[in-house]
């Protein structure tokens, strides 16, 4: 796992990259989530592909339990990929809700992200 700092202003976004998958579980997003605040970033940038597929699979309630985590520690986080594959009704309005709101993104892109997650001021 990678870690860089986008920085605009004030604003810091820890954008993690990888080749392999970084949160399997509740500990590994924790893990992520701490390296990012020892960066100094309270928000943060991931790729879909870097999250196991459990945590779109919502009856398993991986994606509850971390966001949860990430809420608790006021942690903001945005997961960019290609969720147009995702056919459950509950994942898509799931995925549509948080957009609504300013602690959990669904992106398409890392720009639209990063531009999202900038906007948004820094420890609530």
């Amino acid at each position: 796992m990678n870690i860089t700092v986008n920085q605009r202003d004030a604003s810091k976004v820890a954008v993690i990259t990888s080749d392999q998958l970084v949160i399997s579980n509740v500990n590994d997003a924790l893990d992520v989530m701490v390296n990012a605040q020892y960066q100094g970033c309270d928000k943060i940038l991931l790729r879909k592909e870097n999250i196991t597929e459990d945590f779109f699979e919502l009856k398993t309630k991986l994606a509850g339990e971390i966001l949860q985590k990430y809420t608790n520690y006021r942690a903001r986080l945005a997961i960019v990929g290609d969720f147009s594959g995702y056919t459950s009704k509950s994942l898509n309005d799931f995925i549509y809700e948080c957009n609504q709101g300013d602690k959990v993104l669904f992106k398409k892109t890392e720009a639209e992200a990063l531009d999202e997650l900038h906007r948004i001021p820094g420890a609530w």
